[in-house]
């Protein structure tokens, strides 16, 4: 970034940008030459940075994001409604498979869907509403989180208990036995799928999405698709580029 025509508060906001995408540091000369700016201005900057805490200085010189920096990055972040956060992720996948993308979480028996974006054109009529539920055991994002909740057949048997698993679609699981191998299979692939099990010529393909912890996924991010028009084997095949563009958005 050049500091070329920079003054004041933006040259200070240029430096700060520049710190983010060095994260072992930079040196007052480099970060200088960098700027294209006076080594006396560019150290200006720094010093009004350190003194709000927002950059800090190593054993060795070179200059780093501070804790008070970061404290207020991931404090605003937590505070951001996960369907608010999840948007640019669903945008970005809807335009890339031209169909819909959800955000959902699991709700006992149910997952709730919690954001939703169609594609600009070719938008199908889904069961699915932002509010609205679906069973667990016939979704890719249910599959998903039940995967994570539920580890064991003995585990899969107690959260049924005296209930019946309905079956909209005559591909819908409707065992314990058949829901506990395929939550197997769910973990292994570390991605969920509904094979028109939920709705007669949709399927779905779900992963992860970590917005409020990188350890625990918050819920999970789905496409659905016309089975016709994006294959699920065409989703599976794509699942690095989804995760890539849910990992890059979160």
């Amino acid at each position: 970034m050049s500091g070329n025509g920079l003054v004041g508060s933006d040259r200070v906001l240029a430096v700060l940008s520049e710190l983010a995408g060095r994260p072992d540091g930079i040196g007052l000369d480099e970060m200088a030459r960098v700027m294209t700016s006076p080594k006396p201005t560019v150290h200006r900057a720094l010093a009004a940075l350190r003194r709000a805490g927002f950059a800090v200085q190593d054993g060795h010189g070179r200059y780093l994001l501070g804790d008070e920096f970061l404290r207020l990055a991931f404090a605003h972040h937590e505070a951001r409604p996960d369907h608010v956060r999840v948007q640019p992720i669903l945008q970005a996948l809807s335009a890339r498979y031209g169909e819909t993308a959800h955000y959902a979480t699991l709700d006992g028996a149910s997952v709730v869907y919690r954001s939703k974006i169609d594609p600009p054109t070719g938008a199908v009529r889904l069961t699915s509403v932002v509010g609205g539920r679906n069973p667990a055991h016939t979704t890719a994002v249910g599959k998903l989180l039940l995967s994570a909740a539920l580890p064991t057949e003995a585990s899969v048997r107690a959260w049924l208990g005296t209930r019946t698993l309905s079956a909209p679609t005559d591909r819908s699981l409707t065992t314990a036995e058949q829901l506990h191998a395929e939550l197997v299979r769910t973990r292994e692939r570390g991605y969920g799928i509904d094979d028109q099990e939920n709705e007669a010529g949709v399927n779905c393909l779900a992963v992860p999405a970590y917005l409020t912890s990188s350890t625990a996924p918050s819920g999970a991010v789905s496409i659905s698709a016309l089975a016709y028009r994006t294959p699920l084997e065409k989703l599976a095949a794509d699942v690095p580029a989804i995760r890539a563009i849910v990992a890059g958005h979160s």
